[in-house]
């Protein structure tokens, strides 16, 4: 076994947490933790309109099965696909899914169309 040695400078970036992809600030919010501040903010929104009674049975990280699990032919199995929203609430009587989302990657896009034909009669709503 060989080792290498490496320089103080070296060692502490090693150390250092790695930067967000979409340069995103994980947040702790009222000891939760968020993706974004954006999505702190958010909750903190949603939970004040909960308290007034413009929104109900509000809900963080709730996950939605796109497309269920399965084998293939030759007998490889495949996950299922998930969306994972990051608020779920009832308004005037519809169940309303929100994402706090700063930037729409691809695979978002695809999975919001999924997400759409899956579950027509709920809202989803962008923030």
């Amino acid at each position: 076994m060989q080792f290498t040695h490496m320089t103080n400078k070296e060692y502490r970036a090693l150390l250092q947490k790695p930067e967000h992809k979409f340069h995103n600030q994980i947040t702790i919010n009222h000891g939760i933790q968020f993706d974004s501040r954006k999505e702190a903010l958010r909750w903190d929104e949603l939970q004040h309109l909960q308290r007034i009674g413009v929104i109900k049975n509000l809900q963080r990280q709730v996950p939605y099965e796109l497309q269920p699990p399965y084998t293939t032919r030759d007998g490889r199995k495949i996950r299922r696909i998930e969306y994972i929203a990051d608020f779920v609430y009832e308004q005037g009587g519809e169940t309303v899914v929100e994402d706090a989302k700063g930037v729409q990657t691809d695979v978002f896009k695809i999975k919001r169309k999924m997400f759409e034909y899956r579950y027509p009669d709920l809202i989803f709503k962008l923030s």
